[in-house]
């Protein structure tokens, strides 16, 4: 892993600087970064767009997209950071004139030519922009380049592979970052270290001991201003595909040898192997789709899925999405790891819930009520934190449990100090730290799981709102659980 000690010295080219990614977390994370001593004053920001911008309008954006932030100190030193490049993704000289840019921006702020480029962007541009980039020498540094992608990487395996190709033509793996910003989530992170730092965890994170393992992300939002987007990918690419199998992956994996970005990324691929696949016909025994319909949400009415604009009225996207995943190896044998996410949901959450197998005599239960697993939770977002449900002896006594709670939440404590995903990430891709983005095996592992189960849904055109805004899914995904003997845990 390629780190560098100090403050990183760099100029960070934004493509896409006039879109809403850029504006309402790449700029706003940068300046967290100035602001907390991270990024030094040797660094500036270039924004890429289409739009005959100024760099006085692009400072302008900038100050406006951080002046929420919590910190608005130095605004005008920080921004005077930024300058703006028109651009036409197909010209070459529009590279030409950026190289210039660039190289005279490294002379005025000392930097050592690093250039990270970030493409924040429709993907289909993807490709021409890296081999752009190094046909016209923008990448050629004597310092480090690196290439920042944001999914969807690939709209199957197939597509996937010509979008790696086209990239690796230019770019070698270890300079490109795709990034999930789930993985720069506090407690997707922690995820490690709740496993591997507690005594308590690691020994009992086996069959032997957990039951099941479900991972729940839910939202109250609809499509939003996204439906373009989302009527051509759906539940299982915009979400499965990549930020639930990426959660799947740091459940299931072994200790790796160090914790270092070639180990962690090879035990992640090893428990992505060992997803059992299946075929299309077995499709509908394991996963559930759904599509919102109308419904009420935080006490208002919302439309359904097809109601909703630039929604196809007879639109077969799944708005949700959930499964039972079986992970063939030694550790995992028989435990199932299921997993829901979707929109127009009771509430926004994101959380795992690992459920440990009961004890073999039901002694402090009596009167014929059960016992109450053992849990533990790991909230991702809103509340970051961990719960531990344990069972205790009433307090007015006799020989009777009821369940306890031991609670951990960060923003009672430190949330000030937890940093947004996107700033941990754009951090650790000026440092070179490649631990927490995807590498392209875990991508393609990835494609290959789902497209069976997209494919089958593609020619089963047949969903209908199934489920109303404001409840927690179809029927069908709470029975998904019931035929094995489990419930979802909504806590």
């Amino acid at each position: 892993m390629n780190t560098e000690t100090n403050n990183p010295k760099a100029v960070i080219v934004i493509f896409g600087a006039t879109g809403d990614l850029a504006k309402r977390k790449l700029y706003p994370s940068i300046h967290r970064l100035y602001h907390s001593g991270k990024l030094g004053d040797q660094f500036a920001v270039v924004g890429v767009g289409r739009r005959p911008w100024s760099h006085e309008d692009l400072r302008a954006v900038v100050k406006e997209s951080v002046s929420s932030d919590d910190a608005e100190a130095k605004i005008e030193e920080f921004s005077s950071h930024f300058y703006y490049h028109d651009f036409d993704v197909s010209n070459p000289a529009s590279y030409q004139s950026l190289n210039t840019l660039l190289a005279g921006l490294e002379d005025t702020y000392s930097i050592p030519n690093n250039r990270m480029f970030y493409l924040a962007m429709a993907p289909e541009f993807f490709g021409t922009i890296a081999k752009f980039l190094k046909s016209e020498g923008v990448s050629k540094t004597t310092g480090w380049s690196r290439l920042v992608i944001e999914k969807p990487f690939g709209h199957d395996l197939p597509s996937a592979k010509k979008l790696n190709e086209e990239i690796r033509d230019a770019f070698s793996e270890d300079q490109i970052y795709r990034i999930d910003h789930y993985l720069g989530k506090q407690m997707v992170q922690n995820i490690e270290v709740i496993r591997f730092a507690n005594a308590i965890f690691e020994p009992l994170w086996t069959n032997r001991y957990i039951s099941n393992i479900q991972i729940t992300s839910s939202e109250s939002l609809g499509v939003e201003d996204r439906a373009r987007y989302y009527e051509s990918s759906g539940a299982l690419r915009d979400m499965v595909q990549n930020h639930m199998l990426q959660m799947v992956a740091l459940l299931a994996m072994e200790p790796p040898i160090k914790l270092n970005t070639e180990e962690i990324r090879s035990e992640k691929r090893k428990a992505l192997r060992a997803l059992r696949p299946f075929s299309k016909d077995e499709v509908d025994q394991f996963f559930v789709r759904g599509q919102y319909d109308a419904g009420t949400v935080d006490g208002g009415m919302v439309p359904s899925y097809l109601e909703e604009q630039n929604v196809d009225p007879n639109s077969n996207t799944e708005t949700f999405v959930a499964g039972k995943l079986l992970i063939d190896n030694f550790r995992w044998a028989g435990v199932p790891f299921y997993i829901r996410t979707g929109k127009r949901l009771e509430k926004k959450s994101t959380q795992i819930v690992v459920q440990f197998k009961d004890i073999p005599m039901n002694l402090y239960y009596g009167n014929g009520n059960s016992m109450h697993p053992n849990l533990l939770v790991i909230h991702i977002q809103p509340d970051e934190g961990i719960t531990l449900h344990l069972n205790a002896r009433k307090l007015d006594g006799g020989t009777f449990a009821k369940p306890i709670k031991l609670d951990y939440q960060t923003n009672y404590n430190d949330i000030m100090n937890t940093p947004e995903a996107y700033e941990k990430l754009i951090h650790d891709c000026l440092l070179g730290d490649a631990t927490n983005f995807a590498h392209w095996d875990e991508v393609a592992l990835s494609w290959n799981f789902v497209d069976p189960i997209s494919e089958k849904w593609a020619e089963n055109k047949t969903l209908k709102p199934n489920y109303p805004a404001g409840s927690m899914g179809p029927k069908e995904a709470d029975q998904l659980l019931e035929k094995d003997g489990y419930h979802w845990w909504n806590i």
